[in-house]
Order: C-alpha cells, then structure tokens, then sequence
C-alpha cells in the first residue's frame, strides 16, 4: 500500500510539474514570439528539445550527477559551435561559451541583455512585484558599494575572527569528526548576520538559520505551491523571516530616532536612512526583502567554497603545508589574544591562489541567464529580443585554452597578474560583478585561517559524490575526521 501510494504520488507529481511547464511554455512562447523580428533562419545550431520542457532534465541532471560542464562541452562538440540554442526552463535560450562571449555579454549589460530569473522569485520576494526583481536588484547595487568596497570591509575583519574562533571552539574543537558544509554555512550566516543586522547572539543566529535553508532551497525549485513542496516552504520560510525582520528593523528606528549616530553602521541602519532620487525612503517591507536576499547571497556560496577547500586540502596535503606554513606565520606574529587585520590579510596570498584554484574547479556559481532586451547577432548568429541566454563558467574554467591541463590543483595559475581577463569569472563580471566579492575573500581567508592553525583532517567518504543544484556540494556534506594540532 505505501509503495502504491509513492508511486501514484510521484506519477501526481510529474503530471503536476509537465502540465505547469506548459502554461508557462505556451506563455513564454508566445510572448517571445511576438518579440522576433530577427532573420530566425539564422538562430545558432542546436536542439530545442522536447515539447514544453526542452532540455531541463539534462541541464538540471548533468549538475546533479556532479558534472555541470557536460551539458556545455557535449553540445558545443556536437554543434561544433562555442554558441548554440537550447531550451532551459521553458525559455528558449541561446547558451554562449569562452571569454570573448563573457565579455561580450558583461560589456552589454543593460545595453543589449538584462538580468533574468524566474517570475517564481517574485513569490518569495513579493516587494519586488512593486516595479520588478531587476529593477530591484540595480537599487541594491547602487547601495552596497559603499559597505562591501575594501575599504569599508576592513572594520569587519576582527569581527569576522572573532566570530570564526567561537564557532570553532563550540562546533569543531574537542570532537573527533564533524561534517563541514552545515558548519561553513552556520559559520557564514552568523557573519551575515552581524555584517547586515548586527545580530551577533547565537541564539538569536540559530533562530534564522533552518528558515533560510529552506528559502535558498525553494528558490531555485519547481515552482508548484502545494504543501510539501520546496516551493511552498520557500514562501511559508519567507514569510517567517520577513516577519522577524519587521520587528528588528521596528526596533532599529526606534534606536535610531533616540540616537541619530547610533554605532550599528550597518547596511540595515543605511537603508532605514537612505532615500531615492525624489527623496523617498523605502517602506519596511522592501527594506525586510533586500535584507532577506542578502543574508541568502551573502552566505551560501562562501559558504560552498569554504567546503571545497577543505575538501581539496584534505587531498593536497603539500598544498595543505604550504597554507599551513603561510597562515602559522601569522598566527605566530599576533599578540595573545589579538585579532586579526587587513595587514594580516594581505599576507594571505598563497592561501587565497589557494582558494581561487578551488573556485576554477568547483565554482559555487554556476552561470547565469541574461535576457536579450533587442534583437542583436552575436558570433554571426542572430539572438531574437526576449530570448534567454546563459553563460557558464566551466566554458572557461574547464577549458584548456584557458587554463593548459585543467584538471589539474595548481594555484601557481594565480600568480602575478593571473588568468587572461574574462576566464577566471567566479564572480561574474562587468557591471554585474558580485559586490560582494571582497566580502567573501575575507571570511573565507579568516575561516581558512582559524581551521588550518588548528586541524589537519582527513575525509572519512574517500569517494563522496559530488552534486551540484545549483552549487556545488558533497552529497553526505563531506563528514571529515579531525586531527588537532599538537600544542
């Protein structure tokens, strides 16, 4: 009876998903066919697929069978083609590959593509309905500058250490084994925390944690709100912390309405004062959406890269010794109890190569989608207005042309001025760089730091899978065995 029942379940399931593909295919369909105008005998080689869902199976199944790249490299060897056409999503999608297509479509950013997502994010973040997710993501980017620039990022690196060596003496130190990715990311998230909303209690941390998981999860689901679903979880985990968020930032202006030059300078306490171009602030719920969809952006992906590289370490140990070497060196200039600085951190560079070569070869962003804004021809092929089109860093990370013998750990490759411009793109690039790229050096070197000067570790899953959806990550979240250093 219970096997009847998962099968019709699942079958339920298919019907529901394939059937909601179709509205939103035969919608999208017919909204970017009303766009063409372009000479569409001219579109790039390529398979659309089957009806209505295209190729999202092998998209979305080559990443979680641990190899993203094969959907890339199999079509682009097949077509010939470092362009071609699919169908992600339900979109009909032009996939371009390799640097002079990353500079092409970073240097036409709001020029001839856009940013994309999927209308499903404007469930989970519902003040960007207001005017829309694009709109809303350039307001936030015209914001955080200021706060992630170096510069400003310096005052948060003591903090960040602190943070680290609490997290590590309650969470990792006297245990024999511990399981790294939840602990990156309960590492990564207190951060945040503290950075946007100066919250720094445990506790309080602790009570914000399970909710995000579950928003990061839905976000990039199948959107079909019924209950049970990653969908539905996303929206109900949303709703809970939007509510929590209130109430903070109710409380923030009232700290701020009795003490103008309150000591929290963080980005929260900036929006409460921040106005627009006609001298509008932005209402409680807009600011409680942007502060969600930082504290997710601002710890998932650091929080993925920190995994690899203890993944990596644990393989490497001659790259292990000469991160140790580096970061012991520091360790033994400090002062009982002294923090860590941006001097500090500026001595970190064989340990940051270190962690740029971890990010080539499991890259926590996968790529991106863009949306054509006007019908353009790129590579001699001819893009139609409101097509998508996606770009993937394994195109050039994996590449050879790139980077000679790929597959191999070498962070030499980072030496000097590094990798040819628009090749090593983990970030993003352009206009639409991550912000918060310097943000994510320094509580990466600070973990990196704080872990090293206390363990060597060895994995106790020798050949884990790795599954990507939509970064990277060990599939048991890579269970290690800790060996302390001897005092």
């Amino acid at each position: 009876m219970e096997l009847f029942f998962l099968c019709g379940l699942i079958l339920f399931t298919l019907f529901v998903s394939v059937s909601l593909s179709y509205l939103v295919f035969q919608k999208t369909n017919n909204k970017s066919s009303s766009m063409v105008t372009v000479n569409t005998n001219n579109l790039p080689p390529g398979n659309m697929g089957l009806p209505y869902i295209g190729e999202s199976l092998q998209f979305l199944n080559t990443g979680r069978k641990g190899h993203p790249e094969k959907f890339i490299f199999d079509r682009v060897a097949k077509y010939s083609s470092n362009v071609f056409k699919t169908s992600i999503l339900a979109e009909p999608t032009v996939v371009v590959c390799g640097a002079t297509a990353n500079k092409f479509l970073f240097s036409n950013e709001n020029k001839l593509v856009q940013a994309w997502w999927p209308d499903s994010v404007n469930k989970i973040f519902p003040s960007s309905t207001q005017t829309s997710s694009k709109e809303e993501s350039k307001k936030m980017r015209k914001m955080l500058p200021n706060f992630l620039k170096p510069e400003a990022l310096m005052r948060y690196i003591g903090m960040m250490d602190s943070i680290a060596q609490q997290h590590f003496q309650s969470s990792w130190e006297n245990k024999e084994q511990v399981t790294v990715f939840p602990l990156a990311k309960r590492y990564t998230f207190w951060v945040a925390c503290k950075v946007f909303l100066s919250i720094q209690d445990p506790k309080h941390v602790a009570k914000f944690a399970d909710p995000f998981n579950d928003v990061a999860s839905g976000i990039i689901s199948i959107p079909i709100n019924l209950p049970g679903t990653s969908f539905n979880k996303a929206i109900k985990a949303s709703n809970q912390i939007r509510k929590e968020l209130l109430a903070i930032i109710k409380q923030r202006k009232i700290d701020l309405a009795n003490k103008p030059t309150h000591d929290n300078q963080d980005i929260l306490s900036h929006m409460l004062v921040a106005t627009d171009d006609n001298g509008q602030h932005m209402t409680d719920l807009d600011i409680a959406d942007k502060i969600l969809g930082l504290l997710i952006g601002g710890h998932d992906t650091a929080s993925a890269a920190i995994t690899f590289i203890v993944k990596y370490l644990s393989e490497l140990p001659h790259i292990y010794n000469q991160v140790l070497k580096e970061q012991m060196e520091i360790a033994n200039s400090k002062k009982p109890g002294e923090l860590l600085n941006w001097d500090d951190i500026q001595k970190m560079k064989y340990s940051w190569n270190v962690a740029c070569e971890v990010m080539r070869l499991a890259p926590p962003l996968q790529g991106a989608f863009r949306e054509a804004i006007k019908d353009f021809v790129f590579s001699g092929f001819s893009v139609p207005k409101g097509w998508k089109l996606y770009w993937s860093t394994h195109s050039t990370h994996r590449n050879p042309e790139c980077f000679p013998e790929p597959e191999k750990f070498d962070p030499t490759r980072f030496e000097g001025t590094g990798p040819v411009p628009y090749t090593f793109v983990p970030f993003g690039g352009g206009p639409r760089m991550c912000p918060g790229k310097e943000y994510a050096r320094l509580e990466i070197l600070v973990f990196m730091h704080n872990v090293i000067r206390r363990f060597n570790w060895e994995k106790l899953l020798a050949d884990e899978k790795i599954i990507v959806d939509p970064m990277p990550i060990p599939a048991k979240g890579l269970p290690v065995r800790l060996i302390p250093h001897k005092a």
